[in-house]
């Protein structure tokens, strides 16, 4: 074959000498085989023909002419028409050559031609004008390198004459013009031609098979530059140029050629610069210059080879660098350094130079952001740049500390990088970017872990997910029911075809040419490219020419003609096969043979480059498999040819092509979501629109899908879906589906298709009955689940799953928990009892082990690796607990007993984890038989350990080689591996991301213990050779880096064990080989510590026991360090329950007193402990150790941050436990025994003054008798009279210790709550120690601590019975307000006004007795006010014009049929000018701690919008519009009515102290537990503002609709009752029981269906139900321990962004809902369409479990809670039991208002009678107190769960309630 090419580069030189030389051309004929295999006389000339016929022309050989054309059979005449072309352009071309026999061609052209054609000139004209371009083209083709080149070529001048002559005037050519380019007034060189001329050269470049040939045919290219002049400068023509050129410069002996080209391409440039050609040369800047700057460094090295040459290539990299425009230098600073060598010199130093003004976070976001467009060749060149200036130590060596090589690349908190490493994650997927992964994965290593905790792996500032597996965007339903192509997907595709026109291969420019010809000849692909920007729309236009629908046509039929060609069939079965195929091999030809069945037109264009590239083929599948889905004119049954052959083939366990799998339930994925949206395409638009834009519908999904489209196509219904069987169309079964999903790591779609299938099954969102029965088997569903949910990195879900208690279970629950030793147990009983099972032959286990093989799992394994399930278990618990020895001794026992075990990759793996976490580097496997591998994409990453062990021994030996090769493989892997994982897996991701970090800190070691020169790396490269200097031992300075990036990961993991785990291990290992003795030590210390606050106790224990060898080795056993290492041992041991060793081991270390800083800390630690046993007495727990430890820490005179807490702490022990002791001695002071001693006492008193008075009357001897008696009670009386003084004075004592130790604590430090101290001073607000403490506390405590109880302070403020002394409690009060106000005015000053407004009552106001109005508070309120004038008299003014605006708006009359519409605002209200002093009220900002408060600290009031609307409701609510001056819109709700909105104010700042315990607290928080809040400003008691909570629906309003007869159960509850008719049942039937029972049979829950309409992808569908459900139960506790009532629908919204729960209206609080007319009976709202929305385990699992977490941390924090609530209830202005009046109001039958008759009915009612009592109701609940049996955390929350779901409770609710909702 390669003859034949050879030959044919020949042909035409041979054929013209032919002729020349007169041979006969029948012997021609005769040797054709020489030219053309088996070919036929006839064919053999027609191939001939375009050489011959000129050939023969110019010779003028009519006899052969003749003859030839007898031959072909065809006439002469003919024969020379079909060859005009050739003929025409040879002649012309020697005519203008001007070299002997010239004169013939224009003999031709003239005679010859009109002579045998048998045409006239004019014809011969119209045949010159109508083959112009082909003419063109041809003589281009002519072109050679050689400066004389034989006939039928010519040399490059020649050519170029000859184009001129024919572009620019036939053969006018006398007046030839001075330029050689041409005028081309016929616009032969448009560009679309140009780029087809080039695609035609790159053909012959492409099929030239010697150099040499080559030349010649880039010869025609350096014409084609010289033709066009400065169109050359066109962005596609130099595009395509530099990137044909970039290929081929690489090639020893085309590079001189090459470089010539680029020359002149440079030149075109400088004469037109244009941002476009910046762009494209910017692009292949970095390629070209690696490129010359590789062909300078060979000639330096040979001295010499030709200065001619060298100063070419040098001249051109001066044109690129030094002397270039610019505009082009962004592009320069990108360049990587150039090599130090003499004649780089001055561009080196201009590169430098400008690279001062270099960011490499700027260079690395401008390569992600083009490099989508580039093609891998020049993606790889630039991100190899990047990464040499980046992270390959290049800082090191720059001159700059370590210290700023840290700053530098610290760009974890930066959301744009990560998110640019991960796209470029992304990339790494296809098999062309093997070039990039090594690089790819550092930048992964830099960016790290986002939040370990988050179940969904998300980048920041993405609405996607991470969409791991290649291309984003799939068809969304957009177009569902049309089928057709959304436009973003559209222009993803016109985005990738882009790219393919940089493709090295001529085949697929040429064809992705033609597709965007297509496609842009559509109105859709015009519309789509409008969002291009200017660059990349000048790319592709060149291929459009408008709208043109018979080209689209033609095309069409084109390509139908080809597919009909191709035997390529969906019916064919081993179209589908994946077995022995690449993902590119199997995917290419199934989604071509799909296109073919298609409609859509830009789908069908896409129909060769589908069958060429497979990124086209993935990311159209799911658009296509829609368009299949929506066709009803195909003859053939397609969905079940389909749903047959993907059952078959792809969701089988024997298809070890995961990405298929990926790609299809992506597919499947989309057909849902079609079903999906027509099914919720009911009524909700139209309601949905009142509160929330529906674009928030799926705003947050990856699918293109947005809402506002499909609401469009869905009136254009032209396929329904709900004729489906199925969900996403095929007929295969929801559990295939899920266990293959399981496969490729999609658990939360597995888990999705698991919930479709229980409602199937079940016919209700149920997991069915527990299986109790001795079956170690699980219910397939169960497993599936349980197999997806261990993967997922959710805490909770598990155990709502776990049904049964069988072994495999067991065991799953023990890992899952970390509870190793138990699992260990029970490994070896499975151990134990399979040889039984198996004589059973019932038994198949599945664990985690068997869930979380190393890169994902594979479900259901063979028996033969079932079998060795539970050894493999037992070896991971061996090492997980750190047995090392043990481990040890049974991998041995089990390699040589048990056989084949060893041939195990998993358990070859988990052998070489043991053996380098012992830093055994002799282990070699003891089996030398081949592992066998799993599927493709789990090889991958298994040998990640392997890798790991080997790269370590070579850093320990030094051996170069190994180590490189190694950590290169290993990190490519698993780049490979997480850019392959689906977006589902985040533990898999997260995981595999520890991985690279702990590969990246071993290259760092690397060149720490073998520092080379970068010369020496070179050369040891070339000689590969073992390192010969000796190891280098790193100084701590040199560490620096690493131990920081190490504390960096270690906050970044917040505790995450399994994550952290391994990478402490890793580093221990790491440090021992660097031999770095003091780090060693340290990070044995701080591992422990770490370890033991996870919960890893036995590995916390191994730790410190290394530490101390370590310790008595080196005879540190004095050290400071060794004992803080006995400090950690005393913290372990009291984690692990050890108290009284704990406390022993802290008094010895207190004895031996070698601890200078922290003493105070173990004296504080001790007398804690001690306090928390209760094992010694008070006075020892204070004079021993709580004081020694205050004045320790006192005594420490440095001034850093630690020191600062270690005071606090401290001082807070000493506070807390005398604060303790006061209150207990408080308690006893006043309890019942105390007070009848007293009375006793007085008894006691009054006889002994009886007795006296005896005595002096009586006789002698009765005085004897008296004395005695008189003696005996004096004696008793001050014995009392002491133990009751002494109990006084100690309390009194511990009070003011506790007071002093609090003020002191907020006096250093920021951690402790204000709340207890404020607590004190009101409870004991009449003792003037505590008045002095106030005083004192308010010179020495910054305000801005006080400022989140401002409210509770004000309202004790006015008590003018006292009246106003100095140093009496109101005077102090009233300072500290004064000082809070002038501190921090934003944060005060509103209170104060509020309390000023006292009185401010609208007369219209039924039931003014409802409000407490206190003058004495309004005055102290006023008289602060006017003292403040002075120092913030504008700020007071502007607040009151506001506060004024706001009361105006809120008692704004309006009209009942202005409810629910807009109202323009009175001008009164409108012509308010912009406040610049004042924030806008609802806007939140933090306090200043400074108390400065500078221009733009806070959004400040311009306005309000010009019309409001009025909400419906009792007192018409207004919504209006504030404008912030930061340009946002603030959306607020003025109120006024008979509800006081300062109970809302006060109930929502106990939420916000709630979430910071929740927030303190780990399992709180790690679960992101807390509770939505919003802001309340109360203005008087009847009026105020409310901050709008935007985005959200009211739970009522999504279920039924606001009319209360639609919503979701209008949609889903199809041949259900509506609400109406509920509620009418409920308030008719007196049996409510079964009324209840018979609603609940017609009235089935669909609020599952809320996660399924609005989160459209599965793992946003999973995390947004999970954070419903964890809002559900944080709300639910916190509502319970605060009473709060009345939660109907109505009060309760749903985020519809975050699916988060919010209450609103507080009205009815602690308990008051028991004193409605029909009394509330159940703790919360737990009704069945709560408990649905929570999906299929309903309210197990994450639901218990939140509640008991939530429970808990208020339980622990009771003592905080109840001060709180105490200062709440007690509040003298806030009246929140409810009067008669409104608990009627609550429960209206109807919506209109009461009749105001009970008005006068009422009497005044006091509410605070029952403070007491509800207080010591919510100190019953945080102690466990239910039905006055004392619970523990999970029997209460077992206990109010029971009872929230009772049916006998909720059927006594009120009927408006819908406890059946």
């Amino acid at each position: 074959m390669s003859r034949m090419k050879y030959l044919e580069e020949l042909v035409g030189s041979i054929l013209f000498c032919w002729v020349a030389c007169g041979v006969s051309i029948a012997a021609l004929v005769e040797i054709r085989q020489l030219f053309v295999l088996d070919a036929e006389p006839s064919y053999f000339l027609q191939y001939c023909f375009h050489w011959l016929l000129p050939a023969l022309f110019i010779h003028e050989d009519n006899s052969n002419l003749n003859w030839i054309s007898k031959i072909a059979g065809q006439p002469l005449t003919v024969v020379v028409k079909d060859h005009f072309v050739p003929i025409f352009s040879v002649c012309m071309t020697l005519h203008c050559s001007k070299s002997s026999g010239f004169e013939k061609g224009a003999m031709v052209l003239q005679n010859s031609i009109l002579h045998f054609a048998e045409i006239s000139e004019s014809e011969r004209d119209k045949l010159i004008k109508k083959n112009m371009v082909s003419i063109v083209s041809h003589i281009l083709s002519l072109a050679s390198c050689a400066s004389d080149p034989i006939i039928p070529f010519f040399s490059r001048d020649t050519i170029a004459r000859a184009i001129q002559t024919v572009v620019d005037g036939f053969l006018e050519m006398d007046d030839h013009c001075a330029s050689i380019s041409v005028v081309d007034k016929i616009n032969i060189f448009r560009p679309d031609r140009v780029f087809m001329f080039i695609v035609e050269m790159h053909y012959k470049i492409a099929a030239a098979i010697h150099h040499r040939h080559r030349c010649h045919r880039l010869a025609s290219i350096e014409v084609l530059i010289t033709v066009l002049g400065h169109r050359a400068a066109l962005s596609s023509t130099s595009n395509y140029l530099f990137n044909l050129i970039g290929q081929y410069i690489g090639c020893h002996a085309l590079q001189d050629q090459c470089c010539c080209i680029i020359s002149s391409l440079l030149k075109t440039f400088k004469n037109n610069p244009s941002k476009e050609i910046v762009g494209v040369l910017g692009e292949q800047l970095q390629f070209l210059v690696s490129k010359l700057v590789a062909c300078c460094i060979p000639l330096e090295a040979e001295g010499q080879r030709s200065a001619t040459v060298s100063s070419l290539y040098l001249s051109l990299l001066l044109e690129l660098t030094v002397e270039s425009d610019p505009s082009l230098y962004d592009y320069i600073r990108e360049l990587e350094p150039f090599p130090e060598v003499d004649i780089f010199e001055r561009i080196r130093n201009f590169h430098q130079d400008l690279c001062r003004a270099y960011s490499p976070r700027d260079h690395l976001l401008k390569i992600v952001k083009r490099s989508c467009n580039l093609p891998p060749r020049l993606l790889s060149w630039s991100l190899q740049a990047l990464h040499k200036k980046l992270l390959a130590g290049e800082t090191f060596q720059g001159g700059k500390t370590t210290k700023e090589f840290v700053d530098d690349t610290y760009w974890h908190g930066d959301g744009e990088i990560v998110h640019a490493v991960w796209t470029l994650v992304r990339m790494c997927a296809s098999d062309d970017s093997s070039r990039i992964r090594g690089l790819v994965s550092d930048l992964i290593s830099r960016v790290g872990i986002g939040d370990p905790h988050s179940v969904v792996f998300h980048l920041p500032g993405d609405s996607n997910h991470m969409h791991v597996h290649g291309p984003i965007s799939h068809n969304g339903a957009s177009e569902i029911m049309g089928s057709s192509v959304s436009e973003e997907l559209l222009i993803a595709l016109l985005k990738v075809l882009k790219k393919y026109l940089m493709d090295d291969s001529v085949k697929i420019v040429d064809i992705t040419s033609q597709t965007l010809r297509g496609i842009l000849s559509t109105e859709r692909g015009q519309k789509a490219i409008l969002s291009f920007d200017s660059y990349e729309r000048s790319l592709i236009e060149v291929h459009s020419k408008g709208i043109n629908s018979e080209l689209v046509e033609k095309l069409l039929m084109d390509l139908e003609k080809k597919f009909k060609a191709e035997d390529i069939f969906l019916e064919k079965s081993t179209t589908w096969v994946t077995h022995g195929k690449t993902f590119e091999m199997w995917i290419c030809p199934v989604v071509y043979s799909l296109v073919g069945c298609c409609t859509d037109v830009i789908l069908r264009l896409c129909q060769d480059v589908v069958l060429l590239k497979p990124e086209v083929a993935e990311l159209l599948l799911p658009s296509v498999v829609v368009n299949l889905a929506g066709r009803k004119d195909i003859g053939v049954n397609i969905q079940s040819l389909i749903s047959d052959q993907v059952q078959e083939h792809i969701f089988v366990k024997s298809n070890k092509l995961i990405k298929s799998i990926q790609v299809w339930l992506n597919a499947l994925n989309e057909l849902r979501i079609c079903y999906v949206l027509e099914r919720s395409s009911g009524p909700l638009r139209k309601e949905n629109s009142k509160h929330c834009r529906p674009s928030n519908f799926s705003s947050r999904s990856h699918s293109s899908m947005k809402p506002r489209d499909s609401v469009a196509t869905l009136s254009a219904v032209t396929m329904s879906t709900s004729s489906w069987a199925k969900v996403y169309w095929l007929s295969i079964d929801y559990l295939i589906v899920a266990r293959s999903a399981i496969t490729c790591g999609s658990y939360f779609t597995s888990m999705m298709y698991v919930e479709y299938w229980c409602e199937e099954h079940f016919h209700g969102l149920t997991l069915g009955n527990p299986d109790f029965s001795n079956l170690e088997m699980l219910p397939q569903h169960i497993e599936i689940l349980i197999s997806a949910i261990t993967q997922i990195n959710e805490p909770d879900s598990l155990y709502g799953i776990i049904q049964s208690h069988t072994l495999t279970s067991q065991i799953i629950t023990f890992e899952h928990e970390g509870n190793w030793n138990k699992a260990l147990e029970y490994y070896d009983l499975q151990v134990r009892s399979e040889a039984t099972a198996h004589m059973d032959g019932s038994s198949r286990t599945l664990s985690l082990t068997e869930t979380q093989s190393f890169s994902q799992p594979h479900l259901s394994t063979s028996d033969d690796e079932a079998k060795w399930k539970p050894y493999k278990g037992l070896i991971r618990s061996l090492q997980q607990i750190g047995c090392r020895h043990m481990l040890d001794l049974y991998c041995q026992g089990l390699t040589s007993g048990k056989g084949q075990f060893q041939q195990d990759l998993e358990f070859t793996e988990l052998q070489y984890e043991a053996a380098w976490r012992a830093g055994n580097w002799d282990f070699s496997l003891l089996s030398a038989g081949p592992i066998p591998q799993s599927s493709e994409q789990h090889t991958k990453t298994h040998h990640f350990n392997e890798n790991l062990h080997c790269c370590l021994r070579a850093l320990q030996e030094g051996d170069s080689d190994e180590f490189m090769r190694k950590l290169k493989h290993s990190k490519e892997e698993l780049v490979w591996s997480v850019s392959c994982a689906s977006e589902e897996s985040t533990e898999f991701i997260y995981s595999t991301i520890i991985k690279f970090q702990i590969l990246y800190h071993l290259g760092i070691a690397w060149e720490m213990r073998w520092p080379t020169s970068s010369f020496e790396r070179i050369e040891l490269q070339k000689h590969k050779q073992k390192m010969f200097s000796d190891p280098v031992i790193p100084t701590m300075d040199q560490l620096l880096w690493l131990n920081k990036d190490w504390s960096s990961m270690l906050t970044k993991s917040q505790l995450h064990m399994s994550l952290l785990e391994p990478f402490i291990a890793f580093r221990r290992v790491l440090l021992q080989i660097l031999n770095c003795h003091d780090c060693t030590m340290q990070h044995l210390l701080q591992s422990a510590s770490t370890l033991r606050k996870g919960s890893r106790f036995s590995q916390a224990a191994a730790a410190l026991h290394e530490f101390k060898f370590l310790c008595v080795r080196t005879g540190e056993q004095g050290s400071s360090a060794y004992w803080l290492g006995r400090l950690e041992e005393a913290k372990l041991l009291r984690a692990q329950g050890q108290r009284e060793m704990a406390i022993g081991l802290g008094k010895y270390i207190l004895q031996t007193n070698r601890l200078d800083e922290e003493a105070s800390d173990v004296y504080r630690l001790v007398g804690k402990w001690l306090a928390e046993t209760r094992s010694s007495n008070s006075r020892t727990i204070f004079e021993k150790y709580l004081k020694p430890a205050v004045s320790l820490a006192e005594g420490d005179k440095t001034a850093d941050k630690k020191s600062a807490e270690r005071k606090s702490q401290t001082h807070f022990r000493l506070a807390h436990y005398a604060d303790a002791l006061f209150r207990s001695y408080e308690e006893r002071l006043n309890s019942n025994e105390w007070q009848a001693a007293m009375r006793l006492r007085k008894h006691k008193t009054l006889e002994l003054e009886a007795l006296m008075r005896r005595l002096k009357g009586s006789t002698k001897g009765d005085k004897i008798d008296y004395s005695m008696k008189i003696q005996e009670l004096q004696k008793q009386l001050a014995m009392d009279k002491e133990e009751a003084q002494k109990l006084q004075d100690d309390r009194d004592n511990f009070l003011n210790l506790a007071l002093e130790g609090y003020k002191r604590c907020l006096v250093i430090g920021d951690k402790y709550d204000v709340f207890r101290l404020v607590s004190l001073w009101f409870s004991l607000s009449s003792r003037q120690d505590v008045v002095n403490n106030l005083l004192k506390t308010i010179d020495e405590v910054q305000t801005y601590k006080f400022v989140p109880l401002v409210y509770q302070i004000a309202s004790r403020m006015g008590n003018i019975r006292d009246g106003i002394v100095p140093n009496n409690f109101q005077f102090a009060l009233v300072s500290l307000l004064k000082k809070m106000a002038i501190d921090h005015p934003y944060h005060t000053i509103f209170q104060l006004l509020g309390l000023a407004n006292g009185d401010r009552i609208k007369d219209k106001q039924r039931s003014r007795n409802s409000f407490v109005v206190d003058l004495d508070k309004k005055l102290a309120a006023e008289n602060l006010l006017e003292e403040l004038s002075a120092y913030h008299g504008p700020v007071i003014r502007q607040m009151k014009q506001m506060v004024e605006i706001y009361i105006k708006l809120a008692e704004l009359e309006t009209k009942r049929e202005d409810t629910s519409r807009k109202v323009p605002l009175p001008r009164e209200i409108r012509s308010v000018r912009q406040l610049e002093l004042v924030p806008v009220v609802t806007a939140s900002f933090p306090v200043d701690r400074s108390c400065r408060y500078c221009e733009g600290s806070f959004p400040y009031f311009r306005g309000l919008a010009d019309s409001v609307m009025v909400m419906n409701g009792v007192n018409a609510p207004k919504v209006v519009e504030c404008l912030g001056s930061d340009g946002h819109k603030y959306k607020q709700l003025a109120k006024s009515g008979n509800d006081d909105l300062r109970q809302d104010a006060v109930m929502e700042q106990f939420f916000g102290l709630v979430n910071t315990f929740l927030q303190n607290h780990r399992d709180t928080w790690k679960r992101r537990l807390v509770i939505r809040t919003y802001k309340v400003v109360p203005f008087t008691p009847s009026a105020g503002v409310i901050e709008w909570v935007d985005g959200t629906l009211p739970l009522g309003e999504y279920l039924i609709g606001s009319n209360r007869n639609g919503g979701a159960h209008g949609r889903y509850g199809i041949g259900d009752w509506s609400f109406l008719k509920c509620r009418e049942h409920m308030s008719n039937d007196k049996d409510k029981r079964k009324a209840f029972q018979e609603v609940c049979e017609n009235f089935r829950p669909v609020m599952h269906y809320f996660f399924l309409e609005r989160f459209l992808q599965p793992a946003d569908w999973f995390e947004k139900r999970l954070a419903y459900t964890r809002s559900v139960a944080a709300t639910s506790m916190v509502g319970y321990i605060v009473g709060l009532g009345d939660r109907h629908t109505m009060n309760l919204l749903i985020d519809q962004a975050t699916a988060e729960v919010v209450h609103i209206d507080l009205g009815v609080a602690f308990e008051q809902g028991l004193m409605l007319k029909t009394p509330e009976r159940v703790p919360f709202r737990l009704t069945r369409d709560i408990i649905d929305g929570m999906g299929v385990a309903g309210v197990e699992g994450v639901f218990r479990k939140c509640c008991e977490e939530t429970l808990s941390v208020m339980r622990t924090n009771k003592e905080a809670l109840m001060t709180i609530i105490e200062v709440f209830i007690h509040d003298p202005l806030y009246k929140w039991a409810l009067s008669p009046l409104k608990a009627l109001q609550r429960q209206k039958e109807t919506d209109y208002d009461l009749d105001t008759s009970i008005e006068g009915s009422q009497d005044d009612y006091e509410g605070n009678k029952d403070a007491a009592r509800a207080l010591l109701r919510v100190k019953q609940k945080l102690d466990g107190y239910e039905e006055g049996e004392m619970r523990s955390v999970h029997g209460q929350v077992q206990q109010l769960i029971q009872d929230a779901i009772d049916p006998e409770r909720l059927c006594q609710m009120f009927p408006g309630w819908g406890a059946w909702m």
